[in-house]
């Protein structure tokens, strides 16, 4: 058994393509229209392998974060790009403790979620 996608509502598709996509550098791979109810946007990294389907609902429905949901992890070669553009856009992050042994950041996306940056081990 292969994973195939994640899916995540969001309320502002602009906004989350422009987080997704411009911050994390995941590309647009498939957009998909269901009648006038939603749009359905599938992104993808460089591999191909696994993709995040951003569900935007057009009759404006709030959802609230399940407490379900954990976070999204991501790999990056270099955390301190994303941490100088997490702060220029005044977006909330968390760093790992140096102690932790790891290197990581956790960023919230335009609805909240919870997106986890590790940095690969190589460098």
């Amino acid at each position: 058994m292969r994973l195939a996608h994640t899916m995540l509502r969001v309320r502002d598709l602009k906004k989350s393509l422009e987080f997704y996509t411009g911050f994390l550098g995941l590309k647009e791979v498939r957009r998909h229209a269901i009648d006038d109810e939603a749009t359905l946007v599938f992104l993808t990294d460089d591999s191909g392998n696994y993709h995040l389907e951003l569900t935007h609902n057009h009759d404006g429905r709030d959802y609230e974060l399940g407490t379900q949901f954990g976070h999204i992890a991501l790999l990056a070669d270099d955390l301190e790009p994303l941490v100088a553009h997490a702060e220029a856009n005044g977006w909330w992050y968390r760093r790992s403790k140096p102690e932790s042994g790891s290197k990581y950041i956790f960023v919230h996306d335009p609805d909240g979620y919870d997106i986890e940056i590790l940095e690969s081990k190589t460098r």
